[in-house]
């Protein structure tokens, strides 16, 4: 059990302005956690085959590659939260197009604008926790935001299932765009406050084609080094492949192979999500103490014990302990990862790093849903699971041996911020900002 004075510790890292963001993240989560869990369900309930299931979630990863990209870069100039609640307040229209879309292939045109919407909000999340903390404790921060944004996936999951099962997917997403409306107010009066208090907010840069084009290349040149973020962008780009090969389709298994209800589905995402709550501010602790690498080659062994227990176990109870297990797992890995690639990157260019980064993966993985849907139909609904833990396996070794910023890491940052200085010199008026 976590001692009280510990989480009491943890929690006072946080400034003000990160529990109020955290705050709306939870909100929004929550939405997404509703929809999302339900999503292939509420597909096929729209007349969709395992097949175009499977084509959905491909073409619905094609919108994010170029905008991630580009959402980083907004997020580096306009400012971290100004750029989520811009990208908030598009999100709010795209629950009303779940809602009225009368078939599946309508359904693509509000997740689209969800894509969207999590091209400007996601690059912006890790950077600004990044930049709320001292490098020293940022993976105990990387934990407790962590446990405090997983409470989405203890109340979002089994809750869409609830009113999923007794009134309807339309009232589930009613019900979650509610809440995405409730988030983005308090993102939009957060932006508004940071933008009169000083700092990248209030004084955001101009967005010029010179400038998005110097950071890209800025970072891939970091990416090609053939250092740690080289290393990062491997082997998570392997693991995003695997899960994307398996995972998307992975409520229609539980309900059709493993005779799940909705209800049931939702609530193996609250296990999951309670241990890795339970989990993620020792991890934070662990990894700044003894090193990132050691708590992401842990966090691999976990995935794949539960991918084995899942494989050869089978009723709720033994997905039940699957689940937790990838908690424990996502847990210890999650602000290990973080605040590892956070180091990896010149602080001013996190925001399109990221972007980068999750576009890259996003290329990697785009036709693995689809691969995943043609080997369920054609071999076995359990081939892609089984191929996903052999690739998680072999991902602990490189961890173990590459996860770790070097003198040749050092000097790449080094030339990264030489570039982005040339792109954007600092005047008197950024420096009174």
């Amino acid at each position: 059990m976590i001692k009280v004075n510990a989480v009491k510790r943890a929690l006072a890292l946080l400034t003000k302005n990160l529990r109020i963001f955290l705050l709306s993240m939870v909100l929004a989560n929550i939405a997404g956690e509703m929809y999302l869990n339900m999503l292939p369900l509420y597909l096929k309930s729209l007349n969709a085959n395992v097949l175009q299931v499977g084509l959905f979630f491909t073409i619905a990863q094609i919108v994010p590659l170029v905008l991630q990209v580009i959402g980083g870069w907004i997020s580096d100039n306009l400012g971290r939260l100004r750029s989520v609640a811009i990208g908030s307040s598009l999100g709010v229209f795209s629950y009303i197009g779940l809602i009225l879309a009368p078939t599946w292939q309508w359904v693509l045109a509000g997740h689209g604008l969800q894509s969207i919407t999590r091209a400007l909000v996601g690059p912006s999340f890790g950077a600004f926790i990044a930049e709320e903390t001292a490098e020293e404790n940022r993976a105990r921060v990387f934990g407790v935001t962590d446990v405090i944004y997983t409470v989405v996936t203890v109340i979002g999951p089994p809750l869409g299932g609830w009113l999923a099962d007794t009134i309807g997917f339309k009232f589930m997403l009613l019900v979650a765009g509610i809440l995405y409306s409730a988030a983005t107010i308090i993102r939009i009066l957060l932006a508004r406050h940071a933008s009169k208090t000083g700092g990248a907010e209030a004084q955001p840069r101009k967005l010029t084609a010179n400038g998005l084009r110097t950071s890209i290349w800025a970072i891939g040149g970091l990416i090609f080094t053939g250092g740690l973020l080289t290393w990062l962008l491997v082997t998570d780009g392997a693991r995003d492949i695997a899960f994307s090969m398996s995972f998307q389709l992975m409520p229609l298994y539980l309900e059709e192979i493993g005779g799940l209800s909705y209800q049931d589905i939702g609530w193996l995402s609250s296990v999951f999500g309670i241990t890795r709550m339970i989990t993620g501010i020792p991890a934070g602790w662990l990894a700044d103490k003894k090193g990132e690498r050691l708590s992401i080659a842990i966090g691999f062994g976990f995935e794949f014990i539960a991918l084995l227990v899942f494989i050869n176990m089978s009723g709720f109870l033994w997905y039940a302990v699957s689940w937790g297990i990838f908690g424990i797992a996502v847990g210890i890995m999650s602000p290990a990862y973080q605040s590892l690639l956070s180091k990896a990157i010149p602080e001013r260019m996190r925001g399109t790093a990221f972007g980068l980064i999750d576009s890259s993966l996003g290329l990697f993985s785009l036709p693995a849903p689809a691969i995943g849907a043609w080997m369920w139909e054609r071999y076995s609904p359990m081939l892609p699971i089984k191929i996903t833990a052999g690739i998680v396996l072999a991902s602990i070794l490189p961890v173990a041996l590459r996860f770790k910023i070097t003198k040749k890491d050092k000097d790449a940052i080094a030339r990264a911020e030489e570039k982005y200085a040339e792109a954007y010199p600092v005047t008197p008026e950024t420096k009174a900002g």
